[in-house]
């Protein structure tokens, strides 16, 4: 019993629990604990960008190959952007065979809403139409930034990823005396924030119980009921991405997808609890590494997954594009369905990993087709919080099977270190004596031994 309180998964799931129940019957209370889930979520973000930083140029600067660093990218953004598509289209074929939308009276609802909610709705849709909807061009150029310090501050994944590449294949072209004393600093260093980063783990429980507790207090299960349906294509489709598309995926390359899933348990209930997929990043690196896959394609793969490759977010937004346009009565043309999908192709890119992020860009992307009214959102507002643990979710479970496909096809999956993994002793790379992972091996000389006389 003792060994079962200390495990952190049964320690996450008893607070999710808890939440709930505190929620449920102090909604004022569990609305109050908002900070809670918030600071530990900061907490795990002020770790993202040096731990991204260190991980890459570590294994950039190990790999030494400008082609290979190109071809593990190239082949990164070629799946991102065929699952993600695929994603997408799978969302709105179940948006059009389930049509969660037809009935519900959307131009009422949103006439009649609250104050609270017409200023929320507010937000978005001022923030789309000024934003015109995202495009590539503004998409590319934020990810240089203004300066070094200022990609860190503001804790831009993709900015940190591109100083990162950048100071990894700078470092592999120095001089051997110089770069070697440099890598085995950056290494030390990562050792101290993968440490870090275990002490704040302990506190996931209080951070999963504040994040769920503040749901179910602010909105209520009640907020589920008028939009029931929606939910349920939303979970289901998501459910059968993952165990159909992403299972496929994995069977194809010789690995097991519920073995995978139940290594990486534990970061499931910590996106589930908190709702973001960015609380489960830096263990996510970890993780890979300990599942097999190398340093370098972890880190790479990982954090440009969390821009690029949002399956969860894709399905989500594709089918709440269908179900407003459902819910005011407006018919699609597969014409502009197609459009759709292509506009979502663009603007799902820029949906970062965080809470709220999928509704902003679902509100740009009405905005940019024109079609279906931006005020729609609104009808989203007390259910959007629930949707996004199942986005979250699914994102992580993608950017793993992602990375475990481009280690494979790379050959940069260690097959001794994941049967190692499989029997619950995993050893990350990043833990090796430095030695093994920083010097060549050498040779050492041995005197023949001395006979006893």
């Amino acid at each position: 019993m003792k060994k079962l309180a200390s495990n952190l998964t049964f320690q996450v799931l008893t607070a999710i629990a808890l939440g709930v129940l505190v929620g449920a019957l102090f909604p004022q209370f569990g609305a109050a604990l908002k900070p809670v889930g918030d600071t530990f979520i900061n907490l795990i973000k002020m770790l993202i960008a040096p731990i991204i930083f260190l991980t890459v140029v570590l294994g950039i600067g190990g790999m030494g190959d400008l082609k290979k660093v190109g071809r593990v990218g190239g082949k990164a953004l070629l799946y991102f952007e065929i699952v993600t598509t695929l994603a997408l289209i799978i969302g709105v074929t179940a948006a059009n065979l389930a049509r969660p939308g037809v009935g519900i009276d959307a131009r009422a609802s949103v006439v009649t809403q609250s104050a609270a909610q017409a200023a929320e709705a507010s937000k978005y849709t001022t923030q789309a139409t000024a934003d015109g909807g995202m495009n590539w061009v503004d998409f590319f150029t934020h990810m240089v930034p203004h300066s070094l310090v200022g990609a860190f501050a503001e804790g831009e994944v993709l900015q940190v990823l591109l100083i990162a590449v950048l100071f990894g294949l700078a470092v592999s072209r120095i001089p051997r005396e110089f770069g070697e004393p440099l890598m085995r600093t950056f290494d030390r260093l990562s050792h101290v924030l993968f440490g870090v980063l275990a002490l704040v783990m302990k506190l996931a429980p209080i951070g999963a119980f504040g994040g769920m507790a503040f749901t179910i207090g602010k909105y209520g299960l009640h907020a589920l009921l008028p939009l029931g349906k929606l939910m349920l294509v939303v979970y289901l489709t998501m459910f059968l991405f993952v165990f159909g598309v992403l299972n496929a995926i994995m069977r194809f390359y010789g690995l097991s997808l519920w073995r995978f899933l139940g290594f990486i348990k534990e970061e499931i209930l910590l996106v589930l609890g908190t709702s973001s997929s960015e609380s489960a990043l830096p263990r996510m690196i970890d993780k890979l590494e300990r599942y097999g896959c190398s340093r370098s394609v972890a880190g790479l793969v990982i954090p440009t997954g969390y821009s690029f490759n949002l399956d969860g977010t894709s399905i989500y937004l594709s089918i709440a594009a269908i179900f407003l346009a459902q819910a005011f009565t407006i018919h699609l043309s597969l014409t502009q369905e197609i459009s759709l999908i292509g506009i979502l192709m663009l603007t799902s890119k820029g949906a970062a990993g965080v809470t709220g992020s999928g509704f902003i860009v679902l509100a740009s992307t009405l905005a940019a087709t024109r079609v279906i009214p931006v005020e729609g959102v609104a009808l989203l507002l007390g259910v959007d919080r629930f949707m996004s643990e199942a986005r979250a979710i699914t994102n992580v479970i993608g950017n793993g099977v992602a990375t475990l496909v481009i280690a494979k096809s790379e050959n940069e999956f260690d097959e001794d270190r994941h049967q190692l993994a499989l029997q619950g002793r995993a050893v990350p790379a990043a833990q090796e004596p430095e030695a093994a992972t920083l010097l060549p091996q050498v040779e050492v000389p041995t005197e023949p031994a001395t006979p006893h006389s």
